[in-house]
């Protein structure tokens, strides 16, 4: 059931990036450096929840692209912290509008209390199969 809904929004995703330069997976490291600001790459993969190993090969993109930088970080000398330069800054602020015109759009057919549980709905599951992913 999650596998068609995953895969539509992955494409929809891609689809909207296209002439930016951007992946889906280095979107994921700039959504996530635009909400929270400058983190290290262990950081931004407990916000992803995903292996650090495979978050630094998407934050290599994103340093290779311009779209971020490495500061020094004062709290730990070999884990660097990661910044948007103003290009990550501009486009991730673009695709996230194209998105949201495309939600808002998507979102029009349903009603407020409709949304409300399919939200709950989602939340309970994903806190569901993380608890039983925590029990094996």
């Amino acid at each position: 059931m999650s596998r068609p809904l995953m895969q539509a929004a992955e494409a929809r995703v891609e689809h909207g990036l296209a002439g930016t330069d951007l992946t889906v997976r280095m979107r994921a490291v700039l959504e996530v450096l635009r909400a929270h600001g400058d983190m290290t790459v262990p950081d931004i993969a407990t916000k992803l929840e995903i292996q650090r190993q495979y978050v630094q090969l998407m934050v290599n993109e994103t340093l290779a692209s311009g779209f971020t930088e490495q500061r020094p970080n004062p709290r730990h000398k070999r884990s660097a912290l990661l910044s948007l330069t103003d290009k990550g800054t501009a486009v991730i602020d673009t695709a996230i509008a194209r998105e949201m015109e495309i939600l808002r759009g998507i979102g029009a057919g349903f009603a407020d209390d409709e949304v409300a549980t399919a939200l709950q709905v989602v939340e309970r599951v994903t806190a569901r199969l993380k608890q039983v992913g925590a029990a094996e």
